[in-house]
């Protein structure tokens, strides 16, 4: 990322989210953007994650510049390179666990689907629930789905927004330590937004976006 800025036009004129931001994330690292709410850190996560493209400035996955992509190549990116880990969860409802973590691969016309998402949902200690629906899981447990899920594909690179933002401390500690076991294994480069302190000391890195600008370290 490459001097990028984002800016939206509203009502009262231009409101810079953005301003010159640059970061180099190595393959295989552990990162975390850090910042009070309105910093601008889940802006930059979607910028680095291709779900939107900046108002200036380069953003390179994989050698190629996301910027310069229409929505179906970002959403190729996206499909082939990238994991992502939400505070909410964002489980179907009406779907299994294993149903849930299934999808990306059938998206991608996978024939071993169900095998890979059985697999992947005992790597998160969740075999024995994988036909519970989520409205029968605790939210610790939704959130080992959406681990689960977002690793299924094996990602080169996972974003996690807030991933234990909706968990008690004892419960988020488990997924954190769930998120770095998976890091370590499958040399997936992790990029977190977070507001827990203990979650940002554990990667390799953090830097902390403050008012647009992020800070020394990155």
């Amino acid at each position: 990322m490459v001097d990028v800025s984002k800016s939206v036009f509203g009502p009262e004129g231009q409101l810079d989210i953005l301003s010159g931001v640059n970061l180099q994330v190595a393959a295989g690292e552990s990162f975390a953007i850090i910042g009070a709410s309105g910093s601008g850190k889940t802006t930059l996560l979607g910028l680095l994650a291709g779900l939107d493209v900046p108002t200036s400035g380069s953003i390179r996955i994989d050698g190629q510049g996301l910027e310069t992509m229409d929505e179906e190549a970002r959403a190729g990116i996206r499909r082939r390179l990238v994991g992502f880990v939400f505070q909410s969860f964002h489980l179907l409802p009406a779907l299994t666990a294993e149903e849930n973590v299934m999808l990306p691969l059938e998206l991608e016309g996978d024939d071993k689907a169900r095998e890979r998402a059985q697999e992947a949902l005992a790597s998160v200690g969740l075999a024995a629930r994988r036909r519970h629906y989520p409205a029968q899981l605790s939210g610790g447990e939704q959130q080992r789905v959406a681990l689960a899920r977002a690793f299924v594909h094996r990602p080169r690179i996972l974003f996690a927004d807030e991933p234990t933002g909706n968990l008690d401390q004892h419960t988020g500690e488990h997924v954190g330590d769930l998120l770095f076991e998976m890091n370590r294994q499958h040399a997936t480069t992790l990029i977190l937004v977070t507001h827990d302190a203990r979650l940002a000391a554990r990667c390799s890195r953090s830097a902390a976006l403050h008012e647009g600008r992020l800070g020394v370290g990155a």
